[in-house]
């Protein structure tokens, strides 16, 4: 018999193996693709231009888009491979529809280009070299809501936070820290510039930035703002790195460039300095984000950058009527730090742009409100319509005619106004000042008090319903149950008491009880501590003009309450149950387009608004906001302000028309100046 022992130390029979070569995808075949039928003049310069750095100034509306996905089917028709092409947009859905377009124009395969998101294409790198950088293999990825528990973990660890009620939320903090990232500037400098309430908390802040750093560290992970930090590392600290990554792009593609930050400014120029074959696309008269780190100047400096760049331009529009855009042009020829462009009406004819004064913000309610009815009658659609803004606290009155109307209405990308966390935390104050006997009001309002969770607030009402049964007012005693609560709730729990007391005093005086909410009881210094403080303490200063027209609390809430009810209303006759008409600010708006716009509160200090005219270049960013807002429009532009103001003394205060509709053309101007007149009463019931 054989030896077992040695017939297991012989070496296992190898299977013949076959190769098999896979080859790659068969390249574009020139000749596929009309340029000459489907693209203009203009469009079609962009499309065939020399493979060198490019800046491509493209006016809304211009076609920018299809001028950049026919580019990259040059590419690919011209021998660059799909891996080879780097196409950055702000959408991964955006990427995804231009590279499937250019496979069905060339009848390639685009799978392999690399194409999304600047954080999108940082992550695929990142996958590949990371180690470079210290990480482990498979790190992992924190979203925001993971960055938060991060950072409270790293504010916990160096004891901040408790028993200071202005130490900074997590998602403040988060903002401080990412902004700082994206913008390329010291975070002491941020806290300084973007948050000044919180300077003399800034060597507490460094040092829970540290903390959160090394903690993420620890965990082998990254969050979103170290995706675009950690690209750029890879390009200047790690040659090796850049060397692979630079040799792998040699065609780069950038849309929507006036939005990048300083971060992503630099990784494209790093990204292709050894071969200089990059096109950006972008209007500069559409910056508008520097709010959110957007740097003006990387689409204002990309010539001095670029000496060799050749410029071109995307200057026809095919979306608004003729005086709809001499409007825009002659607005946004004001700004000194631009591009020199005009754009150009592809489509003729048109009605000029109306200029409408209404005595107040309820008359300007009224009118967006009849006109958007008359405008349905005549054949636009609810969803072809839109109202847009420039802060979503001017949308309140208007929301609240529009449900008395039955008009059905979307606020985009945002909730409704009194249906935002830090207005209901008010309203909540005010019904249990109504209504004492309402347990979810009372318990949302002793929750806002600093150390007071569930658990006390439950042990707080039913103290508070016994005192109901006794007949005794729990809206007058509430600071005398500090017993019942945890020590470092009791001071919060005593201011509440007291402002729930005042504010029972003038519950006749609605508006007043609104900004008492805000100056007592700790709860106007608590919203301090939220990244947004100032645009949350503006939302209830409007809300507090808003009930300046109520005649009691009762009545006020009562509105309010109408308004929820009347929103699930359907009362237009034969309005489908998904038309409704787009309410939005105009940040959110860009890139969208409706047959009519209407341009609300055009008073100065409102758009453009106050706090953004007091930073460095800010009027002309609002200039290009209004620019962005007038080019919205297809069809109709109306353009509204309120003369007057109401204000808490019931004096009347005069508001100026915007700036930008004042340094418009006096002869001939730019729109159709419109005269209100009330209707005759018996006009009104017949109707």
């Amino acid at each position: 018999m054989p030896d077992e022992t040695a017939l297991a130390q012989q070496e296992p029979v190898q299977p013949a193996v076959r190769r098999y070569a896979l080859k790659t995808a068969a390249p574009a075949r020139k000749g596929l693709v009309d340029y000459d039928r489907d693209l203009s003049d203009e469009q079609r310069a962009v499309a065939l231009c020399d493979a060198r750095p490019t800046l491509v100034i493209a006016g809304a509306g211009s076609g920018k888009t299809r001028a950049l996905t026919y580019r990259v089917a040059h590419l690919l028709e011209t021998g660059t491979p799909p891996s080879s092409i780097l196409l950055l947009t702000f959408t991964n859905k955006a990427a995804r529809e231009m590279m499937a377009r250019v496979g069905q124009l060339c009848r390639v395969e685009t799978r392999r280009m690399w194409g999304g998101t600047f954080h999108h294409v940082a992550h695929g790198l990142l996958r590949e070299h990371a180690s470079r950088l210290g990480y482990a293999d498979r790190f992992g990825l924190l979203d925001r809501e993971d960055a938060k528990e991060v950072m409270a973990s790293a504010t916990a660890d160096l004891g901040y936070g408790v028993g200071q009620r202005r130490f900074p939320r997590p998602d403040a903090l988060i903002d401080l820290y990412s902004t700082a990232v994206n913008t390329q500037r010291p975070l002491a400098e941020v806290i300084a510039t973007e948050a000044p309430q919180f300077v003399a908390l800034e060597e507490e802040i460094l040092r829970v930035a540290r903390r959160f750093a090394e903690r993420k560290a620890q965990m082998n992970a990254m969050d979103f703002d170290d995706l675009l930090l950690n690209w750029k590392r890879l390009l200047v600290e790690v040659p090796a790195a850049r060397e692979s990554i630079c040799r792998r792009f040699s065609a780069v593609l950038v849309d929507e460039y006036q939005d990048t930050n300083r971060l992503q400014g630099e990784i494209v120029d790093a990204t292709a300095a050894p071969h200089g074959n990059v096109l950006v696309v972008g209007d500069d008269a559409q910056s508008i984000y520097a709010f959110r780190g957007a740097h003006f100047e990387n689409i204002l400096r990309f010539p001095e950058r670029y000496p060799r760049c050749q410029q071109l331009r995307l200057i026809t529009n095919y979306r608004s009527t003729p005086p709809i855009l001499a409007l825009a042009n002659a607005s946004i020829s004001c700004n000194r730090k631009q591009f020199q462009k005009e754009l150009r009406a592809h489509r003729e004819g048109g009605v000029l742009p109306a200029l409408v004064p209404l005595r107040d913000v309820h008359q300007q309610a009224e009118f967006v409100a009849q006109r958007i009815l008359e405008l349905r009658e005549e054949g636009i659609g609810l969803r072809e319509m839109a109202v847009l803004y420039r802060a979503h606290t001017h949308s309140m009155e208007l929301q609240m005619e529009l449900a008395r109307r039955g008009i059905p209405f979307l606020v985009r990308a945002g909730v409704r106004f009194f249906e935002q966390a830090h207005i209901k935390d008010v309203l909540a104050h005010l019904k249990f000042i109504q209504n004492p006997q309402d347990e979810l009001s009372f318990k949302r309002v002793v929750k806002l008090v600093p150390g007071i969770g569930a658990a006390s607030a439950d042990a707080l009402w039913a103290q508070v319903e016994q005192w109901l049964r006794m007949g005794r007012d729990p809206r007058t005693h509430l600071d005398s149950l500090t017993q019942l609560v945890p020590p470092k709730a009791r001071p919060g729990l005593r201011a509440l008491g007291g402002a729930l007391q005042t504010l029972v005093a003038i519950r006749s005086q609605p508006s007043e009880m609104i900004r008492c909410i805000l100056d007592e009881g700790g709860y106007g210094e608590a919203q301090q501590r939220y990244a947004n403080a100032q645009a949350r303490h503006d939302d209830v200063l409007q809300l507090a003009d808003y009930a300046l027209q109520a005649e009691s609390l009762e009545q006020l809430l009562a509105d309010l309450t109408l308004l929820d009810s009347l929103e699930a209303e359907d009362v237009v006759e034969g309005a489908e149950p998904d038309e409704k008409i787009t309410l939005s600010s105009v940040h959110q708006a860009k890139g969208l387009e409706w047959r009519a716009v209407f341009l609300i509160w055009l008073a100065d200090g409102r758009f453009p608004s106050a706090p953004a005219l007091r930073a460095p270049d800010g009027e002309e960013e609002e200039r290009r906001l209004f620019y962005v807002a007038l080019t919205r429009a297809k069809d109709e532009l109306y353009l509204t302000y309120p003369m007057m103001q109401e204000e808490r003394d019931q004096a009347r205060l005069l508001l100026r028309p915007s700036r930008f509709l004042d340094e418009l053309p006096a002869a001939p101007p730019p729109y159709e100046k419109w005269s209100i007149e009330l209707a005759p009463q018996h006009e009104l019931l017949e109707e």
